[in-house]
């Protein structure tokens, strides 16, 4: 590079900064060398570095790239939520906000390094070719799949295009080649389940634009004259978060006065107080949410608002402890910043920054054993040798009131079951936390009935 066009390089990589300086600061590094002479001498030596490795670094260099990992490292130097977000990655964040894409329809996360499918979205192109729970992803269009980012990247892609991808699946010797057409994948946020009659179970993964909308849809259908509500499961485990409004409205739900967050930042705009708004529609049915881990951010403030106003019972393991809020602010040439603007607190004042919601039945996670499994640990009457038998009963199984009132369940639920997930009420019943919570509320229930009778 000739020195006049390094000297241009130097002016575009000062005014940039400057500029980035500009959007973020609201003003305040309007005048840097008159008022913060430190930060320019900074922003000087970052140029003449720039222009000393472009100068004489051993191989040809991209500017541009190096630009990037300087503005990277120096974003998350802040906290681990903050971040440059090139064109791409913004892209993917407004997906991931917005209620559908275009795709091949699977959930996939890192397993063991490798890009692993959670489970095919039922009705999609990924479900309908015969993609599996447990499939490894090693390379889509031929080129070996490097990340999850990656992979999510070249999956994804204009409807009616295609797309190949090879799989890994455990029985098979030899690797499985899929080519999918991709269609409009419909995201969802909310799963919904019937348990026993009048008790529901409700999933959110997370926190999107229309979460609030598709829970309220969700409760009205388990929420029917002929089968009124006693109680509901929440469960928020695994749930790292999303929009911020939507936690809100999501805890108002259920909430008919008080405070549901507060949020204190540096800059006055940033410090807010949100309350609940009492509704119409009561639903004053006991509720236990479950928590875990992985339960981050938008899901702790439901938990935590909740749990305050002892409108919940939180059930299953500590949070993740996030108690930020970040912004993305649109920066030029497709670029973005996602950094954090304040701290948030419950209802009672508390910041769970580091701490996270603790919960007020601790029930770690674990798989129940499957119907049939011997119990080793008691000796019961049908194990002592020359037992006597039941009276003979109708070969026929008899259904139960429960059996066929479950057999009624609204048409309107299946909506939150068939797209949103393979999850059902066989699994959720061999799941502890889920059936601990259940048998937390019928006894709510039961005590109840005691009292008033």
């Amino acid at each position: 590079m000739t020195v006049g066009k390094t000297s241009h390089m130097k002016l575009w990589v000062t005014m940039g900064l400057v500029s980035v300086a500009l959007i973020l600061g609201h003003g305040f590094y309007r005048d840097l060398s008159a008022n913060n002479k430190e930060t320019y001498k900074g922003l000087k030596l970052f140029s003449d570095v720039i222009e000393l490795i472009e100068k004489n670094y051993v191989d040809e260099v991209d500017s541009q790239k190096m630009i990037d990992a300087a503005i990277q490292g120096m974003v998350r130097s802040l906290d681990p939520h903050s971040t440059l977000l090139p064109p791409d990655a913004l892209k993917e964040l407004q997906i991931d906000t917005h209620g559908e894409f275009t795709g091949i329809g699977i959930h996939i996360t890192m397993r063991n390094n490798l890009v692993t499918v959670i489970s095919p979205i039922e009705g999609t192109p990924a479900y309908r070719a015969g993609i599996k729970a447990g499939d490894r992803i090693v390379k889509v269009n031929g080129d070996p799949t490097e990340d999850l980012r990656d992979a999510v990247k070249r999956m994804r892609g204009p409807k009616g295009t295609s797309v190949a991808i090879t799989i890994l699946r455990q029985g098979e010797t030899e690797p499985l080649e899929f080519t999918l057409v991709r269609d409009v994948i419909p995201i969802y946020s909310v799963i919904a389940e019937l348990l026993k009659p009048g008790y529901g179970y409700v999933w959110i993964t997370n926190f999107r634009e229309n979460t609030t909308q598709d829970l309220v849809e969700a409760l009205q259908a388990l929420e029917t004259d002929q089968m009124p509500m006693k109680g509901l499961v929440l469960d928020l485990r695994d749930n790292p978060g999303g929009i911020l409004n939507q936690a809100i409205e999501v805890s108002d739900i259920f909430l008919e006065e008080g405070q549901i967050l507060s949020i204190k930042g540096r800059d006055g705009r940033n410090t807010k107080v949100y309350r609940a708004h009492s509704d119409e529609n009561k639903r004053n049915y006991p509720i236990v949410v479950l928590i875990n881990g992985g339960s981050a951010s938008a899901s702790e403030i439901v938990a935590g608002a909740l749990q305050d106003h002892k409108r919940a019972l939180i059930l299953g393991t500590t949070s993740f402890g996030k108690g930020s809020v970040q912004t993305v602010e649109s920066l030029r040439d497709g670029y973005g910043l996602k950094f954090t603007i304040a701290r948030y607190y419950t209802p009672s004042g508390r910041s769970i920054q580091a701490k996270g919601v603790e919960p007020d039945v601790e029930v770690k996670h674990r798989v129940i054993e499957e119907a049939g499994e011997p119990d080793r640990r008691m000796l019961k009457e049908k194990d002592l040798k020359n037992h006597l038998d039941a009276e003979p009963e109708d070969s026929k199984p008899q259904k139960t009131d429960a059996d066929k009132e479950l057999s009624k369940e609204p048409s309107a639920l299946k909506k939150f079951k068939n797209k949103h997930s393979p999850v059902d009420r066989e699994a959720l019943l061999s799941d502890n936390q889920v059936v601990r919570a259940l048998d937390i509320l019928i006894s709510y229930d039961i005590f109840k009935e005691l009292e008033n009778g």
